[in-house]
């Protein structure tokens, strides 16, 4: 399928930066995610002939597998940073996918038309733009009658985790006024109802699901990837020339990661708010 004719859209009000980056850390579980461990809640709803918009689509494992789930459909990926599309569409070619394509793009200004697909989806992105609501109103203007806007973000400050850890309970303080620095709103979970109803959204449907990594495996790979992430990704730049921490301070939160990840009865777990909500016919 070729991409719609474009219309003209409004220029960008894009405020936030994204907080992540792409460092090797950061990718190790983006690259981790899928249709089944992050969007659940959208796969009841999917059909085999749905044309379908995933945004914010990184290293592209969550869009191969829509694209997979509607063999007789196509599925467009699109990320803002365009140096991530080339591993996306390498994910697809790996997986012999025909039915997908990527390209860059901006949520705040869709380059498409009107009623374009049926279902426009978005996983971890609304918490990392400068305005949801905005964002949520274009996926809406660019889904089908009768189609879905779908979307998934975590919430950070409900995340939990055993044993208690101050070294953690620092990293959580730090990251959530580095995200919000950089434009962003890391509680993104608990607001996307809100958001859809100031959008003008209706017919929304919100739900909440989780990530739970318990045993020894899972601890070290989650606890790697933050200890790493919090020295070397975007983040750790962000943090340090806004300001907002030393680099000692972040050698002690990474520190505080790997010393919480062996423990034995080391438990976390990162709630996510969902929301799918049906065009009007």
């Amino acid at each position: 399928m070729s991409k719609p004719q474009s219309q003209p859209q409004p220029q960008s009000q894009e405020t936030a930066v994204y907080t992540h980056g792409h460092h090797e850390s950061v990718l190790r579980s983006h690259t981790w995610r899928t249709a089944a461990n992050s969007a659940a809640y959208l796969l009841g709803s999917l059909k085999p002939h749905m044309t379908i918009l995933d945004i914010g689509c990184g290293p592209g494992t969550i869009t191969a597998d829509l694209a997979a789930l509607v063999p007789d459909g196509h599925v467009t990926g699109v990320d803002q940073a365009p140096g991530i599309l080339d591993q996306a569409r390498a994910t697809a070619a790996e997986r012999g996918l025909d039915n997908v394509e990527f390209a860059q793009a901006d949520i705040h200004a869709l380059d498409f038309p009107d009623d374009t697909f049926s279902v426009v989806h978005a996983h971890q992105v609304l918490q990392h733009v400068g305005d949801p609501v905005r964002a949520l109103r274009e996926m809406h203007r660019v889904t089908k009658p009768g189609g879905y806007v779908a979307v998934r973000d975590s919430d950070y400050l409900a995340m939990a985790w055993y044993p208690a850890s101050e070294g953690m309970d620092d990293w959580l303080d730090l990251y959530r006024r580095v995200a919000r620095a950089n434009g962003g709103e890391p509680d993104a979970g608990r607001r996307l109802k809100s958001w859809a109803l100031r959008a003008g959204l209706t017919d929304i449907h919100a739900t909440s699901s989780t990530w739970t990594f318990a045993d020894a495996d899972e601890i070290a790979w989650w606890s790697g990837l933050w200890a790493d992430r919090t020295l070397a990704s975007a983040y750790a730049d962000r943090a340090t020339e806004g300001g907002l921490a030393t680099p000692e301070r972040l050698r002690a939160v990474s520190d505080a990661w790997r010393e919480w990840g062996r423990r034995e009865d080391a438990w976390f777990t990162v709630p996510h708010g969902e929301i799918l909500c049906r065009k009007a016919p």
